[in-house]
């Protein structure tokens, strides 16, 4: 049926007496109106709301398929069938990609391409026409359960790994939709939430990976948010999808409302949402999905004339422009599933997102260096990918850290394990199993100790032990299950002890850092993060991962919270913070975090030299070198940030304008030149309603973290 589409239209057409001069020369939007005019409301109708709890009606008398949509950001999800029972079958074990975050850690801009082209050949090798993701919200606060999905504080990071990942999806002939469209920031109360934003800081900090994802990457679908946002729904918002999304973004795709997302039937018909999934009523047994907003309902409100028809003619329109692109394009491709080479994307990125924190002279360790290694903690064996709610991929296998240290470790070292402690729903610290890891930490020659955050989501508890997950905020940063007393435990009978943190964010560290050796910030690594990390220990990867968040010691140090405005009051966040997120918010305040923004240690030595900047056309080019100068080789990554010098209007202290990974062999430099437009220097102007740029003078700072500047110079505008 899915093929019939076009060879219909073209039928059809020419029984209508179609004046066009022949098949060749008739283009998709042609082929568009004429089918449209061939429908009756009611099929209209049928196609702007869910189906089923993954697809969107279609109309089978035109030869019109439903549009099939699957989770996740990464990795397809498990099959189910048409209500959410999950199908019993093993033929959907996917290839489990590291999360978001992970993938923003590596900073490579081609690993964005390759991770989206595993979960494109994925999804098309399942059937799917349209892949649920990346999830571009900007980390406004380190509890947001949902940071693991997305990339990174900063607009310019995500926009660059997002635009990647959509090309990657999409070249293989399936959509992507970009989530969730806006300012979707939070899980606590996220269906009800009114986000009081300035357009300045939307604009600035909210919105440029949306707008790179249509403009840059051309992205066929995008998600809209529960929230609300300035007293609006997202979801169908006059302002932030019909103006700002599809008027001045140009987007031509399809808005598609998250799960239940929708709450108005007028407001979804005119403020820009043009399919509806999943309302509240699909959770019953048998859901009557012409009791959908955009159903019955709306069917009525256009037959009573208060809704013109070309409003829901310009929703199918969408929605077929999408389906020729992808569904119904004739020429995709046959997918593939769980190749070698998807496995070796996920160990990839799993290697160069992986960050080392802090490393005095412990790793990585040598070969037969140590008789003994016990490696301490739940995490060190717990499998996460089932975890986090929407994100869950029944992976087809997941090798978890203890048995990558094994894989490693070589012959000639024992890998031992103590538990240390256990998830429990009253998060308590378990005497017994931690003075077991401390006994065991005072005989071994050194320890690795694997803890942090986890996913636990359950489709039918939402209330029980989660801490990275849909749905459900953290409520501080405080390690769980008594880790911090066990870690400084460990260091204190074994001070060589490199501690490795799971996760979507940060935890609380001055409590323990101080006391070992070694940090590695291992976020949740997907289906190959045990060899990933142990390849990264016993020094067979040299580790070139930087942090695309500031990771400060407790939550309170972050703006949101520093102003009192996380998760908010009376179902209302006010962004009080304004544009300072993140980094720009510790440079304004002049505040040490624990590491910054851009933040990661190497194996191996780099040096920056000979920056130079070229002003042509409108351009900046900024070109500069770097130079491995240490024994071993390995990646560093130029950041490229800009700096206003006595700006005229209240400017953050510099902001990351560009970036490229090298990758050099001990001794070998490379050139790096990154060109800057005239918006990298511009801001966004709420009275004139428009961005812009002054003259005046910016500093140009190259360096290899937001608080490690090597290079600068400064330029006239």
């Amino acid at each position: 049926m899915k093929n019939t589409l076009i060879l219909s239209i073209l039928i059809m057409m020419a029984s209508c007496g179609s004046k066009h001069i022949s098949t060749e020369k008739v283009n998709d939007e042609s082929k568009i109106d004429s089918l449209i005019q061939l429908m009756t409301l009611e099929e209209k109708i049928h196609m702007i709301h869910a189906s089923s709890s993954f697809t969107s009606g279609g109309v089978e008398r035109l030869g019109i398929p439903e549009l099939v949509m699957s989770d996740g950001p990464h990795g397809v999800r498990m099959e189910h069938g048409r209500d959410w029972t999950p199908d019993k079958t093993d033929k959907d074990m996917a290839t489990y990609l590291p999360t978001g975050i992970c993938l923003a850690s590596t900073w490579n801009k081609n690993l964005g391409y390759q991770y989206g082209s595993v979960l494109g050949s994925e999804a098309k090798a399942r059937g799917k026409d349209i892949i649920l993701g990346p999830g571009v919200n900007i980390i406004r606060s380190p509890l947001n359960g949902r940071n693991f999905e997305y990339l990174s504080e900063d607009p310019h990071l995500a926009s660059e790994m997002a635009v990647g990942y959509i090309k990657g999806v999409q070249d293989q002939g399936i959509s992507a939709c970009v989530k969730h469209y806006a300012a979707n920031n939070q899980e606590t109360e996220r269906t009800k939430v009114d986000v009081i934003v300035s357009e300045r800081a939307l604009r600035e900090i909210y919105l440029p990976a949306f707008k790179a994802s249509v403009e840059k990457a051309g992205v066929n679908a995008v998600m809209g948010s529960y929230n609300k946002v300035n007293g609006q729904y997202s979801t169908h918002h006059q302002h932030l999808i019909n103006q700002v999304l599809k008027q001045e973004f140009g987007f031509d795709g399809i808005v598609i409302s998250d799960w239940s997302a929708v709450k108005d039937t007028r407001e979804a018909l005119l403020y820009g949402t043009d399919i509806e999934m999943g309302t509240d009523i699909v959770q019953l047994p048998n859901p009557d999905y012409d009791a959908f907003f955009l159903a019955d309902s709306a069917l009525a409100m256009v037959k009573r004339g208060e809704v013109d028809e070309k409003v829901v003619d310009e929703k199918i329109r969408r929605i077929l422009r999408v389906m020729l692109k992808t569904s119904m394009s004739g020429t995709k491709s046959p997918g593939q599933f769980n190749t070698a080479e998807h496995q070796q994307t996920a160990l990839k990125v799993a290697e160069e997102g992986i960050v080392l924190l802090k490393n005095e002279n412990l790793l990585p360790f040598k070969p037969n260096q140590f008789k003994t290694i016990l490696v301490v903690g739940n995490n060190a064996v717990y499998k996460q990918a089932l975890g986090g709610g929407s994100s869950q991929v029944k992976a087809l296998y997941e090798i978890t850290a203890l048995e990558g240290l094994k894989k490693y470790a070589g012959p000639n070292t024992k890998v031992l394990f103590a538990e240390g402690y256990i998830p429990t729903n009253d998060l308590s610290y378990d005497i017994k199993l931690a003075d077991e890891a401390v006994l065991a930490a005072g005989k071994a020659d050194a320890v690795i100790f694997v803890g942090g955050w986890i996913h636990n989501y359950d489709q039918t508890v939402w209330d029980g032990t989660a801490f990275d997950m849909e749905g459900k905020d953290k409520t501080n940063l405080k390690l769980i299950y008594g880790q911090e007393e066990l870690i400084n435990r460990i260091a204190k009978a074994n001070p060589k002890t490199t501690v490795v943190l799971m996760g979507g964010s940060n935890v609380e560290m001055k409590n323990w850092m101080k006391n070992v050796p070694a940090i590695l910030q291992a976020w949740y690594p997907g289906m190959e993060g045990g060899n990933a990390l142990a390849k990264i220990i016993f020094g067979e990867t040299n580790p070139s991962g930087k942090l695309p968040m500031t990771f400060a010691n407790t939550h309170n140090e972050y703006p949101s919270h520093a102003v009192g405005e996380f998760p908010g009051k009376d179902l209302r966040v006010s962004y009080a913070e304004g544009i300072y997120v993140g980094y720009r918010y510790f440079d304004k305040q002049n505040l040490e975090p624990v590491y910054p923004f851009g933040y990661g240690l190497s194996y191996t030595g780099f040096s920056f030299s000979n920056l130079k900047l070229t002003q042509k056309s409108g351009q900046v080019v900024v070109e500069c070198t770097v130079t491995n100068t240490g024994k071993m080789a390995g990646a560093e990554v130029a950041q490229l940030y800009v700096a206003p010098l006595n700006p005229l209007v209240d400017r953050p202290v510099k902001e990351l304008k560009g970036f490229e990974k090298v990758y050099l062999k001990p001794g070998e430099s490379a050139g790096i030149k990154l060109v800057l437009e005239n918006e990298a220097f511009g801001y966004f102007d709420e009275k004139s309603h428009q961005w812009k740029t002054d003259t005046g003078t910016y500093e140009i700072q190259m360096g290899n973290s937001s608080r490690n500047i090597l290079l600068k110079e400064s330029i006239s505008l």
